[in-house]
């Protein structure tokens, strides 16, 4: 092995943990272009729509992207279910084509988005809430990136529903450029097109494989309140 046969010099030393970073990283891209296809997730057919969403008397949709769409809903779902979420997709928006599909997606052809369609109750949680947590549960400086995860695919986006609540996001984001990401956010902020669900075995990913792949962009960061 070329670890064996190094010297342990400074530079050798530095030259051995690059390459185990790198071969960290490219285990992660595999894991997860290939675990939609594994055994764990065989009794779903490949290509089966996404049952549509519901949208409730007085409930309002909150669109965005961030990544790796399995980690925002998980994320969404396990910090907000009982206390005003009503239900979470996923799904591709803000690109050119028609109907895409998963692979078509992650080639980066079609111009879409990975992103998390969130249904939430506004007398329990309100939108301002849920794009601060947006602002903390990812890494929003990184073009086409998050951790591994690199391609147009993977962009920090959030696609308002009305002008109330294109007004929220940039408040929020122009506070928290200022005091959480060092003038560094680059998330795009738009009007919410065309929506499209992802394949029904995308749905819930995370909790049908607790052991699937997890963007390690994609955690809680302590910051302070937004002033």
């Amino acid at each position: 092995m070329l670890a064996a046969k190094l010297k342990p010099t400074t530079h050798n030393i530095l030259l051995i943990i690059g390459l185990l970073v790198g071969a960290v990283a490219m285990t992660s891209i595999i894991q997860r272009l290939m675990r939609p296809f594994s055994s764990s997730t065989l009794h779903f057919a490949p290509d089966a729509p996404a049952q549509a969403i519901t949208l409730p008397e007085g409930a309002q949709k909150a669109t965005l992207a961030a990544g790796c769409f399995w980690g925002i809903e998980h994320m969404y779902r396990k910090d907000f279910e009982g206390k005003g979420l009503i239900d979470a997709r996923v799904g591709y928006i803000g690109g050119n084509t028609e109907n895409p599909g998963y692979r078509a997606v992650c080639s980066g052809s079609t111009g879409h988005a990975e992103a998390c369609q969130i249904v939430f109750d506004p007398a329990k949680v309100s939108y301002r809430t849920l794009i601060e947590y947006f602002y903390k549960m990812h890494d929003p400086t990184t073009p086409n990136r998050q951790g591994p995860d690199r391609g147009s695919q993977y962009r920090s986006g959030i696609f308002f529903h009305d002008e109330e609540q294109k007004a929220v996001a940039e408040d929020v984001t122009k506070k928290a450029n200022a005091q959480w990401w060092h003038n560094g956010i680059i998330t795009e902020i738009l009007p919410a097109g065309k929506w499209w669900d992802a394949e029904q075995y995308h749905q819930l990913y995370l909790h049908n494989n607790p052991g699937g792949y997890e963007c390690p962009s994609h955690y809680l960061r302590k910051l302070p309140p937004l002033q």
